[in-house]
């Protein structure tokens, strides 16, 4: 073949680092954005945290049905270099960056100052958590046991799951005994009965009715009712699951009233006691919105105390124009990048804005009715209506959320599908697992309504939904089903 040229035109799209830079810092979480910006600081000294706050500084409200811009004053912070923002990301139709520090909010920056210190000056810490493993540990270094007993012991204490409970198999919790340790099933058993009278009482358990057996044999034997809770624990647990006295009561051979109070004996009784030192965080969520009404309008604010103060060095910004080769090209570099972050944050901040406020108008319904009033919104919708794609609409409602009178809610649960109505409109599932909820919560105990009944009072209110999907809608609720709640009422 002879050798040739040949031209090619393609379009292909290129993501610049700016670009991922920005798209990443958009969706962060509230405390992950903290968490990176103090990283970039430290390795670029033209970027710095401002603790000052400035005086009558505060948060613009925006109303949701006439939004008002969402964009920050900018003002150059140096004369010495010019930079190229062009690539800066144009998610909204804020104003140009800022090189002041960003400050949204209006209160106090106390905790930014350390106030919230101890009087040496120490931040406050907080003893890590006890586990399940370490308490059962604690009290085996108490217990009077041989060095044999006390290695299978320790084994099956590292054995337990979350809730005490003992899963693995026989076979398996011999073979991982230590190499010196040839011990039988019975020694196992032995010792798994001594760590079953540990606290919490019926740790170490194979299943349910072992556990509530041992916890009940710890009751003095005189104690009202505590026989017959045994023989129910022993062989009629599933009757007691299904709350059916009368029948239970004819099986043991004993009266209905003994037998409800037996029954009350074992439901006071800790089914999962593992659970009770459970260490697992409990998270707790910073709101990156506020909305509230006034003067019978929803308005929208970002929380100040969510919003990076982050701005330039103006000692490192005045020694530019002093530099000189290589330190010269290197400080501009670091400059630019630093006014590029900080235009990236505030077209952040627009954006979450101009999304909460797309978001609050068209759920203002909920806001003002509840959650039977949720209309049916897709990303599309939103996306549509500020302007973006449907991918930051995505990134920016996951992990960010939302103060209401109603309570705190993750952007994203105001998303919704729909089902039609006779009218030809549509309802959200919030909406109707709402009115599922509130029709049950009504119903007759002797009576509860069926999957089938409930799917026909939806018809009757206008909303067509078939009886498997209100069967769905139900079970996602944990709500048990007519017969369950039947023999619970």
């Amino acid at each position: 073949m002879k050798p040739g040229l040949q031209f090619r035109l393609n379009q292909q799209l290129t993501l610049t680092p700016q670009l991922q830079q920005a798209i990443r810092l958009l969706q962060l979480s509230q405390l992950e954005l903290e968490a990176e910006l103090r990283q970039i600081a430290e390795s670029n000294p033209l970027l710095e945290f401002s603790d000052d706050n400035p005086e009558n500084a505060e948060s613009d409200d925006h109303e949701v049905v006439e939004p008002l811009p969402a964009g920050t004053s900018s003002t150059s912070t140096s004369s010495n270099d010019s930079v190229d923002d062009s690539e800066a990301p144009d998610w909204s139709d804020g104003d140009g960056a800022g090189e002041d520090p960003i400050d949204f909010s209006g209160g106090s920056s106390s905790s930014r100052n350390g106030s919230s210190s101890d009087e040496d000056g120490f931040e406050p810490q907080s003893a890590a958590p006890e586990t399940l493993q370490e308490h059962l540990l604690w009290q085996l270094n108490l217990t009077h046991m041989s060095p044999r007993d006390r290695a299978i012991a320790e084994v099956l204490i590292d054995a337990l799951n979350a809730d005490g409970y003992l899963t693995e198999s026989m076979e398996s919790l011999l073979a991982a005994l230590p190499a010196d340790i040839k011990a039988s099933a019975a020694e196992l058993e032995h010792v798994r009965r001594l760590l079953q009278r540990f606290d919490p009482t019926g740790i170490a358990s194979l299943d349910l009715r072992d556990c509530l057996r041992v916890q009940l044999e710890q009751f003095d034997p005189d104690t009202p009712h505590r026989d017959l809770a045994l023989r129910i624990v022993d062989s009629e647990l599933e009757l007691l699951a299904r709350n059916d006295i009368a029948r239970l009561a004819r099986k043991l051979r004993a009266s209905e009233d003994d037998t409800a109070a037996a029954a009350v004996l074992i439901r006071s009784l800790d089914p999962r006691p593992g659970a009770a030192l459970d260490v697992t965080p409990v998270e707790y969520v910073a709101p990156d919105v506020y909305a509230r009404k006034d003067g019978g309008r929803w308005r929208v604010s970002l929380n100040p105390d969510c919003q990076p103060r982050l701005g330039l060095n103006q000692h490192y910004c005045g020694l530019i124009a002093q530099a000189r080769g290589t330190d010269a090209s290197w400080m501009r570099g670091q400059l630019q990048e630093a006014r590029w972050l900080i235009k990236s944050l505030e077209s952040r901040a627009e954006t979450l804005l101009k999304v909460a406020e797309a978001i609050v108008r068209r759920q203002s319904a909920f806001l003002d009715y509840g959650p039977e009033a949720m209309h049916p919104l897709v990303l599309r919708e939103v996306a549509e209506e500020v302007g973006m794609h449907e991918s930051t609409i995505s990134r920016v409602t996951t992990r960010k959320y939302i103060h209401t009178p109603r309570g705190t809610f993750e952007l994203k649960h105001f998303f919704s599908s729909g089902v039609s109505t006779e009218d030809g409109g549509s309802a959200s599932a919030t909406a109707i697992q709402a009115m599922l909820r509130k029709l049950v919560d009504a119903e007759d105990p002797r009576k509860p309504l069926s999957d089938q009944a409930i799917a026909e009072e939806l018809h009757r209110k206008g909303i067509q939904v078939a009886r498997r999907t209100v069967a769905k809608y139900r079970e996602a609720m944990r709500i048990p089903s007519s017969s369950e709640r039947q023999r619970a009422g």
